[in-house]
Parts: structure tokens; C-alpha cells; sequence
């Protein structure tokens, strides 16, 4: 019997609810297995450890049902139910069901009504138009149905940043518990806070390697070890993520943590630099070619100053223009999460928020921030219950009460994210939103229409004299939604010469705008904003992800309307417009 993994009975019951989903059963019945499937990929511990004790039942929305057929998957390797469904619906079936934008209900009419059991055969029928003739497509349909196929093929198996993060820092935590373990980082793509992640490398210093290495792989996360070295282990977890542990000596730990930082280009060019020195650099040391003593670097400080420049944040770290800007004494003073001083874009319960005005608030002072700008949605996205015309006057009585409890310590302004209908217009009308502080507008809707049209819609909204703020521009989700297909170079230009600033949204799941496009953003003159779009307190830990993401794009804090003192984003709000 071959022993499942929790992600693959995470999978298998992801599967599951697909196909409950294609048959049509009741939606309670497959939110039960998708939530289930949730838990389980989410676990840190061995499902077959929690089967053993019994407590599979006491898990989130795992009952006594859902134990009965994972306790079976656990013991026999294989789950009846699943292979009568399996053998009811094609697998091919199943998997279109992952394109972008094509749902359950639509790969059933593909498959009942053209016999459609493959991505292959779906693509080749919208390649000749054979779908545009059923109920509810059409030449548009078909189109996005391609795209949605290529997309799925560009999809990889890195996971978001906070994810990521949260993994790395709980097992490095226990590893620098370890008697000998001196100190710790973690390494690659994570350290240079890249918005998806493939491996997470972990580096430690300390003489004795031995115990850390036994402690690693002995963690209960750990369901496979891939290697085990004296200087690298390598292990997978329950989750499905491989991560590295490497250690070395702490007069080595800077060459150590310089190289498994990263990025390969910018590692490249190092070596390029250390040979011209007549240097070889690895992670161990600098070697003179010449056969002389190797020289050891303890600090990544050292590691730069051998190579004649200072040291470059992991953040830049990508090759694209940081080591000339080192050896020039240009690095740029890039933003921190100290510089901020508030937040432009937050939810109370008067749209899809889980906190009021004054909780959001109170929780936004303990983190330091000095204002905040409330901006529930506009009515008009359904979804998300947002505030009616009407009942703007009394949610501005709400925060006004708010301010007054909180005695001037932190200001609550009072604005909107206002929906950018499909259409082009703006959910509310100018009378509206003269009402607000700051009104920032957003994309939600038919992110799929042609780039022509989908730009036109936001230029709308730049031109607006109300509208201020650019929230996602790009209305991107990590990992499953691409963003839309905007020209950013318009979108920049409109924002320069309209003075509206363009928001880094500091969500993991959008981070949007990216890296590449702060940085090109700035070099035009674009202001932006950082802000976390929480929808409830614990979200305003997100702001590090946005700033991150900023620095990585080479922003400053003069670049940020938010690193602003409060009377400075007024005076910006309230001046007139180009």
C-alpha cells in the first residue's frame, strides 16, 4: 500500500469537490470537501499521527464523515467514493475545471454537450469555433477560454510570500533553539521578498552542524528527507514545499548567506567582479587563484567590500542596474516600514470589513500608524455589500464619532474605493463623491476585456477631478489570476500629468503594482501609495509586504504619499489639479 502525503489527500479531496461540482450535488456538500481539503493541505503535522491519536474529527470542517473517508484513504490508500466518482467523470473533465474563469457548471456543458474529456480537445474546439454556438458563449467566450489555457500553462507550483514567510520563520525559529546555532537567516527568493516562492532556504551559523542538521530533520512538518549532508540537508514537508537547511562556520556565514541569497544573475555578476580581483567566490570563502590563504567574510558587509562597493539590501538584488549603482555610491535610500505614516486603503462592516471604524482604527494606532483612510466599496460591487449613496452621511457621522474617541491621536479620514464599472464610468457620481476625503478607484470586473478597452476605463477614472488613488491597477491574484491586460505606459503617463498616484497593494495575495512597474513608475514621476487593503486588524501586518515590494521597485519615502506627514496628503488632496 503506498502511504498518501497531505497533499495529496488534500488534492484527492479538492478532486472531489470538483467533480460534486460538475455533477451538480448540492453547493454545502462540496464546500464541506473544499474546506476539508483546506485544512488538510494547511497542516503542519502528519495526518496519519493526528488518524493515530483519534482526533481527525476534532480538525476544522473535518466531521465524523469526512474522518470516516480520510481515516479509509490513510489505511488502504485508495477512497471508494472518490473511484466511483473518478470512474463517473473524466479526469480531463476535472482538470479543465482549473482554466482561469471556466467553472464547473461550464466544463459539464462542454463535456455532456460536445463530448469535450481533455484541455487538448477544449482547446481545439475553441481554436475552430465550435464552442461559440452553445448557450451563454460566443466568439468572446471562446477567446477567453484560450487564454485561460495558457495561462494554466504558466501556472508553477511557488506559493505567496506570506506563506512562504510563515513556514520559513517557524522552523527557523526551532533550529536557532539548537545549542551552537549562533544565528540564522532566511535565504533565496524569500529573502529578497520575490511575491511567489519555490524552495525556501534556510541558513544558519555555527560550528557544530551536526545536531542542527538531526533537529531539522526529526520536526514533525517534515514528511520526506531528500538528503542529509554535513554542510546541506533537504527535506519536503507535509505541504508539499522543499526546503534547504544549509550551514557553516560563522566566519563563514557571509560569503553563506551572499550566496544562497541570491539572485543567480547578481551572484554571476559577483563572481565576474571577484575574478577580475583575482578571486574565486563561492559560499565558503574568497580564493586567491593564485594558490594564497583563503579569505573568510562573517558579514555580507565584508563579502561587499572585498568586491570594492557597499553593501547591496537583498531586495535589489536582481541584476538590473544595483551593482553599478554600489560601485557608483548611488544605492537609493529605499523605503522602510518605519517611514510609514498611514494607511490609504482599509474595510470597515459597511462593505465586506470584519471590524468598524474605530476597531480598524485602534488597531492601526497600536501599529504606529497616524491616520487612516476608510474606503469601503461602492454599492455597485454587489459582492462585497458596499455603501449606498444614501448612507454616506451616516457612515461619515460613524467616523467622525470614531476621531472624537480617539482624541486626535490617530485621524480617520473618511473616502471610498468607487467600482470602475465595465462600462468605463465611475459607480458613483461626482456630487457623491465630493463627499470624501480621498476617493480611490478600482478595477473588480471584466479584468478579461481587450487591452484598448480595459485601459480606456481607467484613464476614466484618472481624469475623474474627484478620483486620487489608483488602487491594483492591474487587478491581479496569487497565484490564480493574471493581471489585466493594461498599457501601463498610458496608465503612467495619465497618472503624471492628472497628479494621481497609483497604488502598491500590500496584500500577498495582489501586490499589485509589482516591482517592475514601481520602479518604472517613479522614474516617471508618478507618486504612489502603499496601503494593505485589510479588511480586518491582523491585515495591517501586511503593509511589510507592500513595502517590500516597493523596495524592491527602488522606491524611496519621498516617492509614497502615506510616508507623508497627515497636513502634507491634504495639501496634496486639496490642491488644484493639472
Amino acid at each position: 500500500m503506498t502511504e498518501l502525503s497531505n497533499r495529496e489527500i488534500a488534492t484527492l479531496l479538492a478532486a472531489i469537490a470538483d467533480m460534486l461540482e460538475i455533477k451538480g450535488e448540492n453547493i454545502h456538500r462540496v464546500l464541506a470537501y473544499r474546506r476539508a481539503s483546506q485544512t488538510i493541505a494547511a497542516l503542519p503535522r502528519d495526518l496519519r499521527a493526528i488518524y493515530e491519536e483519534g482526533t481527525l474529527a476534532d480538525l476544522p470542517y473535518i466531521g465524523e464523515a469526512l474522518a470516516e473517508k480520510i481515516a479509509e484513504l490513510l489505511t488502504t490508500g485508495q477512497l471508494g467514493f472518490y473511484e466511483r466518482l473518478a470512474a463517473e467523470i473524466p479526469p480531463g473533465v476535472v482538470e479543465m475545471v482549473r482554466v482561469p474563469g471556466l467553472g464547473p457548471k461550464r466544463a459539464a456543458q462542454f463535456w455532456k454537450e460536445m463530448g469535450i474529456t481533455s484541455l487538448a480537445a477544449l482547446k481545439e474546439a475553441a481554436q475552430s469555433g465550435k464552442l461559440r454556438n452553445l448557450p451563454g458563449m460566443g466568439v468572446r467566450s471562446e477567446a477567453k477560454i484560450l487564454e485561460g489555457i495558457e495561462a494554466l500553462s504558466r501556472r508553477t507550483d511557488r506559493i505567496r510570500l506570506d506563506e512562504a514567510l510563515s513556514i520559513a520563520t517557524q522552523l527557523l525559529a526551532r533550529l536557532l533553539e539548537v545549542e551552537g546555532a549562533l544565528k540564522g537567516e532566511v535565504g533565496g527568493s524569500l529573502r529578497r521578498w520575490q511575491d511567489t516562492i519555490g524552495d525556501i532556504d534556510l541558513l544558519v551559523a555555527s560550528s557544530y552542524a551536526e545536531p542542527i542538521m538531526d533537529a531539522f530533520v526529526a520536526m514533525p512538518e517534515v514528511a520526506r528527507v531528500l538528503g542529509h549532508g554535513p554542510t546541506k540537508t533537504s527535506v519536503e514537508l507535509h505541504s508539499g514545499q522543499q526546503v534547504d537547511l544549509r550551514v557553516l562556520a560563522p566566519e563563514r556565514y557571509g560569503t553563506l548567506l551572499c550566496y544562497f541569497t541570491g539572485s543567480k544573475e547578481h551572484n554571476v555578476r559577483l563572481r565576474e567582479l571577484a575574478l577580475k580581483r583575482g578571486l574565486s567566490l563561492n559560499e565558503h570563502a574568497f580564493t586567491p587563484l593564485d594558490g594564497g590563504p583563503e579569505i573568510l567574510c562573517a558579514t555580507e558587509e565584508e563579502v561587499y567590500a572585498q568586491l570594492g562597493m557597499a553593501w547591496i539590501p537583498p531586495e535589489l538584488r536582481e541584476d538590473r542596474g544595483e551593482i553599478e549603482a554600489a560601485q557608483a555610491g548611488q544605492l537609493p535610500n529605499l523605503i522602510s516600514l518605519a517611514d510609514m505614516k498611514g494607511d490609504l486603503q482599509l474595510h470597515t462592516t459597511w462593505s465586506d470589513g470584519k471590524s468598524s471604524a474605530l476597531e480598524m482604527a485602534q488597531a492601526a494606532m497600536a501599529r504606529g500608524c497616524q491616520y487612516i483612510l476608510v474606503t469601503d466599496h461602492s454599492h455597485g460591487l454587489g459582492v462585497t455589500r458596499g455603501v449606498k449613496p444614501q448612507d454616506i452621511p451616516r457612515q461619515r457621522a460613524e467616523i467622525e464619532a470614531a476621531n472624537v474617541e480617539l482624541g486626535g491621536v490617530l485621524t480617520v479620514l473618511h473616502g471610498c474605493e468607487v467600482e470602475i464599472r465595465a462600462d468605463g464610468t465611475l459607480d458613483y457620481d461626482d456630487e457623491t463623491l465630493a463627499q470624501f476625503d480621498i476617493v480611490q478607484a478600482s478595477l473588480h470586473t471584466s479584468l478579461r476585456q481587450p487591452r484598448e478597452q480595459i485601459t480606456r476605463r481607467v484613464l476614466n477614472a484618472i481624469r475623474n477631478p474627484y478620483v486620487r488613488v489608483i488602487g491594483h491597477p492591474r487587478g491581479r491574484m496569487l497565484p490564480e489570476r493574471e493581471p489585466a491586460d493594461l498599457d501601463m505606459d498610458a496608465i503612467f503617463e495619465a497618472a503624471r500629468e492628472r497628479d494621481v498616484a497609483l497604488e502598491i497593494n500590500a496584500s500577498p495575495y495582489r501586490l499589485d503594482l509589482d516591482d517592475t512597474h514601481a520602479r518604472r513608475a517613479i522614474e516617471l514621476g508618478v507618486r504612489l501609495t502603499i496601503s494593505t487593503d485589510a479588511h480586518q486588524p491582523a491585515e495591517f501586518e501586511n503593509m511589510r509586504f507592500g513595502v517590500a515590494t516597493a523596495r524592491r521597485g527602488w522606491v524611496t519615502a519621498a516617492d509614497v504619499v502615506n510616508a507623508w506627514p497627515l497636513d502634507k496628503v491634504l495639501e496634496w488632496v486639496r490642491k488644484p489639479r493639472p
